[in-house]
């Protein structure tokens, strides 16, 4: 079954900064159903416009999800916490060396991530830990930590069992669990002989850095235009009403730029470096402006922090089961954040309902869909809007973003594989460590930093100027100005998931 779209299904033309005929009504000349001004029949015109494309704005996602809070800098710092246990990834290079190669999280340890205390060691673990090492080859061995160097441990399997080595890859996993001394020794190894000391572990210091950016757009009317009346009954997002076109021009406009301050803190993106940038800060700042450019977004954020399913089918995320279990198995190695919100397009939420649906043995013939205990007078309820899986409970809410033709639901359209489905969002908050107040606080996972002073408050700036009303200057027109300076902040990306 295909579905064909009208050849003129969006009836009204997007704003352009022209005068056309389909822009007005001619009555002056008339057309040939029509006679103009010369008929002497006065025509019954519907004064209202007809609201075709439903609710047109998309915000509302950030006011959901997340807060809003002031700031007073260039830059938004702050830090996470790390993993609490040691836990690495490696290979065996022979029977009792092991070579540390990065942590669980992918980080490729340097000399820099000192965490032990002894110089140039790049991993955490110590003399006399024990550990267990896992791989395809040797299955699991448990071992006791006899040596430290830079990048290897020596160790020694528990029951004397040789270990085979893993020299084509780093696809062997090592987990501390403890440790174990000899009788009447200190931090050394066994038989008394100090050469080395344990050394302390530290935790080693996250800090992520975002930057707010300046958003505007303004509205201009001509003297002349405020005092003109026009025969169509306009009526805004806002409530706003009256038979001056105006009004409905400077409300889209007002409209338009509040989601465009909730669509960029979602599709920010962070520029490169003056050398390497394509134009972006050079058109910004000048040649030698140096100025970074750009902000992280949420789809960027967990593009780089946190986690990306495409679905078992590759099509529709989360169709089954099986995907939602993986999804699990994922937040179990994270934060096990037990509840989620799921933000998503149509297409993956019908699939959602039909997965969930298919758990009902009953469901086959569609008398127990979702409404139990059917008569033929109830209304049949095809949808659900969450479910408990393991221990988390996910929340399913239609992103209009993704669905509609006029924003991502357009671009989704022509993307494949790099299309955007959906997100889950885990509720409540993180506790952080903020370093313009020095203290750790309880925020949302996600929240959005507005600049703000005694002076200056730019969460969401309007004023007017021109000689329309309280003049204050000699132009002939009024223009309404907007401004916002914000920035999103991602705060445990590992906890999100970005449907693709």
């Amino acid at each position: 079954m295909a579905i064909t779209a009208g050849n003129n299904l969006n009836s009204v033309p997007a704003q352009q900064q022209q005068t056309l005929s389909t822009n007005y009504l001619d009555l002056a000349t008339g057309s040939a159903n029509t006679l103009g001004w010369a008929q002497q029949y006065v025509p019954d015109l519907m004064e209202q416009e007809a609201e075709v494309f439903g609710p047109r704005t998309i915000s509302g996602f950030l006011s959901q999800v997340g807060a809003e809070e002031a700031m007073a800098a260039d830059q938004v710092v702050w830090s996470e916490q790390g993993r609490l246990h040691l836990s690495y990834k490696g290979k065996f290079t022979d029977t009792t060396s092991f070579l540390v190669q990065q942590d669980m999280d992918g980080a490729i340890k340097t000399a820099a991530g000192i965490s032990n205390g002894l110089t140039g060691v790049k991993h955490g673990i110590r003399l006399n830990d024990t550990v267990i090492v896992s791989d395809a080859t040797n299955g699991v061995v448990k071992c006791l930590v006899t040596g430290i160097s830079t990048d290897d441990i020596t160790l020694a399997p528990y029951g004397g069992a040789a270990v085979t080595g893993t020299t084509s890859n780093y696809t062997s996993t090592i987990l501390v669990y403890g440790s174990e001394y000899a009788k009447g020794v200190g931090y050394e190894q066994k038989g008394g002989t100090r050469t080395d000391t344990r050394g302390a572990n530290e935790p080693q210091f996250k800090s992520f850095t975002n930057k707010p950016i300046i958003i505007k757009d303004y509205y201009e009317v001509s003297g002349s235009d405020t005092a003109r009346i026009g025969w169509v009954e306009v009526t805004s997002e806002g409530g706003g009403a009256g038979y001056l076109w105006y009004l409905k021009a400077e409300a889209d406009t007002r409209a338009r730029f509040t989601d465009y301050l909730e669509m960029a803190m979602l599709e920010g993106e962070v520029g490169l470096d003056s050398t390497a940038e394509t134009g972006v800060d050079d058109f910004l700042y000048g040649a030698d402006g140096g100025e970074k450019v750009g902000t992280e977004g949420l789809f960027a954020a967990i593009e780089s922090r946190g986690n990306l399913t495409s679905g078992v089918t590759g099509v529709n995320a989360a169709t089954d089961l099986a995907e939602f279990d993986a999804i699990l198995a994922e937040f179990d190695k994270q934060g096990a954040i037990e509840e989620n919100m799921m933000f998503v397009n149509r297409a993956t939420s019908l699939a959602m309902d039909d997965m969930l649906a298919s758990m009902n043995s009953y469901g086959a013939g569609g008398t127990s869909y979702g409404v139990f205990n059917n008569s033929e007078d109830m209304a049949l309820n095809l949808g659900f809007s969450g479910f408990r899986r393991g221990s988390y409970d996910f929340y399913k809410s239609d992103f209009r973003y993704l669905n509609d033709l006029a924003t991502r639901g357009g671009i989704n359209a022509t993307a494949g594989a790099n299309a955007i489905r959906g997100v889950m969002v885990p509720a409540g908050t993180s506790s952080v460590y903020d370093q313009m107040l020095g203290k750790n606080l309880k925020r949302p996972f996600l929240h959005v930093r507005y600049r703000a002073s005694q002076t200056d408050d730019r969460r969401m700036k309007s004023w007017v100027t021109g000689s329309v009303g309280a003049a204050t200057s000699a132009l002939d027109a009024m223009q309404i100005h907007m401004l916002s300076e914000r920035c999103l902040i991602t705060q445990g990306a590992n906890n999100f998931m970005l449907m693709k």
